[in-house]
C-alpha cells in the first residue's frame, strides 16, 4: 500500500483539446471552471440541473441532476464526445452527524459520494470511447478535517476523497487519470457566511486546478490552510 501522500505524477491533460464535462457549471467555481476551460480552447458543456440558469457565452448547456440517475444517463447521451468530466456540483447542509436531519445527512452523501460516483460510471464509457482522459472531482479540506458542526459534509467529502484513490487505480488501465482538487473557503454562495479575509478567489482556484490537471499532479491544493492541514495528517 502505498503512502497516503504518496504521488505518483499523471500524464496530465491536454486541455485546449479537450471536451469537458463540468457539473455544477452555473456558478461559484463550477462556472469559473467552465469559464477558464473555454478560455484555454476547451469545448465545454456546463452541466446544471436547470438548462436557463447556465449564461456562460460559448458553452454548451447540459441538464444533469447529478442525484437523478436517470439525468445523468441522458447527459452521457447527449455529451458522446467528452474527454473530461469535472465533478463540481455539491451541497453543503451544515449537518452534525448526532444531532442532524438524517434525511439532510443522506443527501449530502448521496450528492458528494454517490451522485458524483453515478456520473463517473456514466461517462467513464464515454472518456474510454474517445481515447482516454481525465476525472477532477473537487473535493474539500474538509476531506481531512472534520469539525464535528460540518460532520455530515466532511464525511461525504472524506468518502469521495477516498472513492477517488480507488477510481483512480480502477481507471489508469484504461487511459483515464483521475485527480482531486481541495480547497478551504472560497468566496461563493456557498461560504457565504465567512468573513472575506477568509476565503479564497474561486478564480484562482478554478486557475489552479486546471494547471495542475494539465501538470498531471494526482491531488490540488488550493490553498495554505489545506496544504497545512494535509501535512498534518500524518500527526
Amino acid at each position: 500500500m502505498r503512502p497516503l501522500d504518496a504521488g505518483r505524477n499523471l500524464i496530465g491533460m491536454d486541455i485546449t483539446n479537450s471536451v469537458a464535462v463540468v457539473t455544477g457549471a452555473n456558478r461559484g467555481l463550477g462556472r469559473h471552471l467552465a469559464a477558464q476551460l473555454l478560455e484555454r480552447g476547451a469545448k465545454v458543456y456546463a452541466g446544471a440541473r436547470v438548462l436557463s440558469s447556465v449564461d456562460l457565452p460559448g458553452a454548451i448547456p447540459l441538464q444533469l441532476d447529478i442525484t437523478d440517475p436517470a439525468s445523468i444517463e441522458r447527459a452521457a447521451k447527449a455529451a458522446p464526445d467528452v474527454t473530461l468530466l469535472i465533478n463540481n456540483a455539491g451541497t453543503s447542509l451544515g449537518q452534525p452527524l448526532i444531532g442532524g436531519d438524517l434525511d439532510l445527512i443522506r443527501q449530502e452523501m448521496e450528492t458528494h459520494y454517490f451522485g458524483t460516483l453515478g456520473v463517473t460510471r456514466a461517462f467513464v464509457p464515454v472518456i474510454e470511447a474517445n481515447g482516454g482522459g481525465a476525472i477532477l472531482n473537487v473535493l474539500s479540506v474538509l476531506s481531512w478535517f472534520h469539525p464535528a458542526a460540518a460532520g455530515a459534509y466532511s464525511g461525504a467529502k472524506a468518502a469521495g476523497w477516498a472513492m477517488t484513490r480507488a477510481v483512480r487505480d480502477e481507471l489508469a488501465p484504461r487511459g483515464i487519470e483521475v485527480a482531486a482538487l481541495h480547497v478551504g473557503y472560497m468566496a461563493t454562495d456557498m461560504a457565504a457566511g465567512i468573513p472575506a479575509d477568509q476565503k479564497t478567489d474561486p478564480a484562482v482556484v478554478a486557475r489552479l486546478a486546471l494547471d495542475g490537471l494539465a501538470a498531471g499532479a494526482p491531488e490540488i491544493l488550493a490553498d495554505d490552510v489545506t496544504r497545512g492541514v494535509k501535512a498534518g495528517l500524518s500527526a
